[in-house]
């Protein structure tokens, strides 16, 4: 492909607009390609808003299909995948599902931006079994994907091959790629908004912090009961942000120096996570954008030693890791923590490398490779 980066015909493929950190990434594309379509199978008002009237969406955005969408990834591999790029130069998929299945015509360039191989057909498996998230329906779901499991990895496996190029979120990722799919990939960290969190990134310089923090939807393999059951054996505290299905389990679990808040808003989190001696986040993360929130507001992380996280805790500079997904291995950590030899400074700036403005460097760049290459 010959033509100049800014006059190629391009489009943007998304799995869904509903919220999360998948769609900054299509945030962010728009902004280096404005005038791109982005094709996605469901969107929010907020979204559509948001990304200026460039999405396009089909028959799954109306009911039932849209209130029904974690039931139906069938549909959704039959309507990626019938979508035409007959008029684009480029197109950008932006997937840990379906999306990456789209079919481009020859000498039409498809690059995918992975944020996980499909977590319900691979690395999370087991717990989706164990887990469904259906509800009264946990039954059926765990029958369907026990007998589906095996096709539904066949899709997933082909439409992953369909991308001329791949790109990861994190080297995690980009090890779960070849893993799963056999296939090579960049690494290109998704962008953080760490602007957000300057003036509180500023206040913590001279601000005395107390206890720790997590900050997530409760859910299983969040592992904020890791956090919970830590900080309660070791009496130590605790404020735990967030809401989710397993919020009951831990309450009941928590001891007296745990503190829960289900209605912070996006306004107050950069006070909490700069308020905190450390940010703990204990499950196994593809990438992570809250931990890196908390760095951008000065505050240490603790993480465990597996995922994203590895790509920016470096241990005794800015956090500590912890090598077992146990109790008293976290615990451990917590309690010999000490985030006065750490230098704020240093936590900062190493959270400013996952800006926006660098993230649409890298991945501009990287597409001038393909492109011109």
């Amino acid at each position: 492909m010959s033509k100049d980066i800014q006059q190629l015909r391009v489009a943007i493929v998304h799995d869904w607009l509903i919220g999360g950190g998948a769609e900054r990434v299509v945030y962010e594309l728009h902004q280096l390609f404005p005038d791109a379509p982005i094709y996605t199978s469901c969107s929010t008002p907020g979204w559509r808003t948001a990304l200026n009237g460039k999405v396009v969406t089909g028959w799954l955005q109306y009911r039932p299909f849209f209130k029904l969408r974690k039931y139906i990834p069938f549909l959704r591999m039959w309507w990626f995948s019938r979508l035409k790029f007959k008029d684009f130069d480029l197109v950008i998929s932006s997937s840990g599902a379906e999306a990456k299945g789209i079919k481009v015509p020859a000498g039409t360039v498809h690059v995918n931006y992975c944020h996980a191989p499909t977590h319900y057909y691979w690395s999370r498996y087991d717990e989706y079994l164990r887990n469904p998230g259906f509800g009264p329906f946990d039954p059926l779901a765990r029958i369907g994907l026990r007998l589906l499991v095996g096709p539904l990895r066949r899709w997933d496996y082909k439409a992953a091959q369909r991308p001329t190029y791949m790109i990861a979120n994190s080297t995690y990722t980009q090890e779960q790629i070849q893993k799963y799919y056999g296939r090579d990939s960049v690494v290109v960290h998704p962008p953080v908004d760490v602007s957000r969190f300057a003036d509180a990134a500023k206040a913590s310089l001279t601000r005395k912090r107390r206890g720790f923090v997590i900050a997530s939807r409760q859910t299983p393999y969040k592992r904020v009961d890791l956090a919970v059951a830590a900080c309660s054996s070791i009496n130590v505290p605790l404020t735990v942000i967030g809401n989710g299905p397993d919020h009951a389990k831990l309450v009941a679990k928590a001891g007296p120096t745990i503190t829960f808040l289900t209605n912070v808003t996006d306004a107050q989190m950069p006070m909490h996570l700069s308020a905190a001696r450390a940010f703990i986040f204990p499950g196994i993360d593809d990438f992570g954008i809250t931990p890196l929130e908390a760095m951008a507001a000065g505050t240490p992380v603790i993480a465990y030693k597996v995922g994203g996280a590895v790509d920016y805790v470096i241990d005794r500079d800015t956090g500590r890791f912890f090598d077992e997904q146990t109790v008293d291995s976290l615990a451990k950590i917590v309690a010999s923590f000490d985030e006065r030899a750490l230098s704020r400074e240093s936590i900062i700036l190493k959270a400013q490398e996952f800006s926006p403005e660098i993230f649409r460097n890298n991945i501009f760049a990287l597409i001038k490779t393909i492109v011109l290459g």
